[in-house]
């Protein structure tokens, strides 16, 4: 019998897949030539729904989903019109933001789902305080739900200058940053800890996790300013986003460290696919905090934020190679849909897309700082988006299978 969380979920794949779709359109205007589709409108469709219908969406059906497994009852009953709200409004961001941009309509569907997100922060707040989950875990998804209240400072600050045209480049990019920040290093990248943190103390694991949770948490405010280098002219936030850096590079050491010590007993508790794609996770995570690392130095970073397709590899790695991924292993590990060699064959494509999307734009961005145009690289990313779009499509078109073989 399925299970309400497994229906969510399985909407949240479909909702994947569109974000794809949007990938594909933006590749396609880029390789050849879509004269009546507004590339900028089209961007802030893909990214908000990407977002909202596919992350939020997913993390709040997790945390309700977590809430009923640990005793709280009646918890779908509560949260289902917060988590219907917030797929419709997905929906709704996804068609206004591409029929107008910034106006009146996608503003209107964007304050709703942020004011969505303050009712179920204040229930969910509430519902912890009331459960028997671990006081670790309650910290990671508290912060989590915080750091998801902060980011939408910068999008009404955004909205705020898109509406009035008030708009000066370093207070734009210090808006969006401000809030693409605090929802993936925060929001998404605290609520995932929380997660995995609850399964390492379900299997008895739990040295120095709470060093790495305030390691995080501490770090998280500092790393902003390591997207936003006009503002390291001013020497203390210079240095209090280089020590960020260094805390939470040390953090995500002392965490391996912690998994290392128990390996054996943390890869026996997951089955394969997800130890995998959990594994694949974490790599992408050492590789964007080694990146966080290097970005210290101005130059570096000044010049990796003046390369568009560094920066879209960037946003990719943490958004496909850290949170998609991890969502993907979590999903799998909790039998959200069945893992039938359909859908292992859809799992497999993703990745091979997300590795193929960002080797492609690595050598663009590589190009970009040498002045120099390597042939085919639009095509070729174009084609790494259809691969996505195909994986993911597999993935849910395998749970089609598997109803009609239950």
């Amino acid at each position: 019998m399925m299970r309400i969380a497994d229906k969510y979920i399985r909407i949240s794949l479909i909702n994947l897949n569109f974000v794809a779709l949007l990938g594909i359109i933006l590749r396609y205007k880029i390789a050849f030539s879509l004269p009546f589709i507004s590339q900028k409108n089209f961007l802030h469709s893909h990214s908000h729904f990407a977002f909202y219908g596919w992350i939020s969406q997913t993390l709040f059906i997790f945390l309700v989903e977590f809430l009923y497994r640990n005793g709280t009852k009646d918890v779908f009953k509560k949260y289902s019109v917060l988590l219907i709200a917030n797929l419709v409004l997905a929906y709704l961001m996804m068609f206004s933001f591409a029929a107008q941009g910034y106006g009146l309509f996608s503003v209107t569907f964007s304050t709703l789902s942020i004011i969505n997100s303050y009712i179920f922060t204040v229930l969910y707040f509430n519902d912890l305080k009331k459960s028997n989950i671990s006081p670790l875990v309650k910290k990671w998804f508290k912060s989590a739900l915080f750091f998801n209240v902060l980011s939408s400072i910068g999008t009404f600050a955004l909205a705020f200058m898109m509406i009035n045209k008030v708009i000066h480049q370093n207070w734009y990019l210090s808006a969006i940053y401000f809030f693409l920040h605090f929802q993936y290093n925060g929001w998404f990248f605290f609520t995932i800890m929380g997660l995995f943190t609850a399964h390492l103390i379900k299997l008895n694991i739990t040295e120095k996790m709470n060093t790495v949770f305030l390691m995080f948490f501490i770090a998280c405010f500092g790393a902003y300013f390591l997207s936003v280098p006009w503002l390291n002219k001013f020497v203390g936030i210079h240095i209090w986003s280089i020590i960020s850096s260094i805390i939470q590079f040390f953090a995500f050491v002392f965490f391996i460290g912690v998994l290392k010590s128990n390996l054996k007993i943390i890869n026996n508790s997951f089955n394969k696919t997800s130890s995998i794609l959990f594994t694949l996770s974490g790599i992408a995570l050492f590789v964007k905090l080694l990146l966080q690392l290097i970005s210290v130095y101005p130059p570096l970073s000044t010049i990796a934020l003046s390369f568009r397709p560094i920066v879209i590899g960037y946003l990719h790695l943490v958004l496909l190679g850290i949170i998609s991924v991890f969502l993907i292993a979590y999903i799998v590990s909790s039998e959200f849909i069945k893992l039938n060699k359909f859908a292992i064959s859809g799992i497999v494509i993703f990745v091979f897309g997300i590795l193929y999307n960002e080797i492609l734009l690595l050598i663009q961005g590589i190009a970009a700082m040498k002045y120099e145009y390597v042939k085919n690289t639009n095509e070729l990313l174009l084609s790494a988006a259809v691969v996505l779009f195909l994986g993911v499509l597999t993935i849910v078109f395998s749970q089609k299978k598997s109803l009609r073989n239950s």
